[in-house]
């Protein structure tokens, strides 16, 4: 729970979005560009067990996820 806490720190400075999250499939996105993020964010996220969707260029967990 703490990583997943952690994470929300960081996609809070790159996302105003009132529902920034959907699930599907066992798998948690969060609405924000990767390609808006800074490459340290991004490192921090990956460790925190998000990566980057290839398909939407958003962050995915599938570690947090569940349908």
């Amino acid at each position: 729970m703490e990583d997943l806490l952690r994470a929300f720190q960081v996609f809070r400075k790159y996302t105003s979005y009132r529902r920034p999250t959907t699930c599907e499939h066992d798998v948690l996105y969060v609405l924000v560009k990767a390609e808006e993020v800074s490459t340290e964010d991004i490192k921090t996220l990956e460790n925190l067990g998000f990566d980057v969707d290839e398909n939407t260029g958003n962050f995915r967990s599938d570690r947090f996820g569940s349908a």
